[in-house]
């Protein structure tokens, strides 16, 4: 099951400046903290669809958050594309209706791996599981069924 993913970026060059730009942003959540780095996170578009009372699990740990995007960020991560297509088993790709940008994503996905299943969580973003948590279960129980 993919959630919310994506194939990463095939350019080198759009990626080593997803990389620096990652790295910039770490050096941010470590000069602020990690308190006003989520106020400001969940503040983009991209989360605009979560209700602020489901962020409940923030992490407070500012270095350990910045460490994660400098060692796993998307400019650290190999594009996927041709990989993907290799894949045998049966896979489910979530995505939030919402998620414009992720469910352009999920298209692509499907389109190179032979045996791949989209959901769509309607009235959903990015974080799909959180906003509709009822409605993705059931899509995940019905493609594991």
């Amino acid at each position: 099951m993919l959630v919310s993913a994506s194939l990463g970026s095939a350019d080198p060059v759009e990626r080593a400046a997803r990389r620096d730009s990652d790295n910039a942003l770490a050096a941010h959540i470590r000069a602020v903290g990690s308190e006003q780095f989520l106020a400001e996170w969940l503040s983009l578009p991209l989360f605009a669809t979560l209700r602020p009372e489901l962020v409940s699990a923030r992490s407070t740990d500012a270095e350990g958050l910045a460490s994660s995007l400098e060692h796993s960020g998307t400019g650290t991560q190999e594009y996927l594309g041709d990989a993907v297509s290799r894949l045998t088993m049966p896979v489910l790709v979530l995505c939030g209706e919402r998620d414009t940008k992720f469910v352009a994503a999920a298209h692509e996905i499907c389109e190179r791996v032979p045996n791949a299943s989209l959901a769509v969580v309607p009235d959903a973003g990015h974080a799909l599981h959180l906003e509709r948590p009822e409605v993705a279960a059931a899509m995940v129980r019905d493609f594991l069924a």
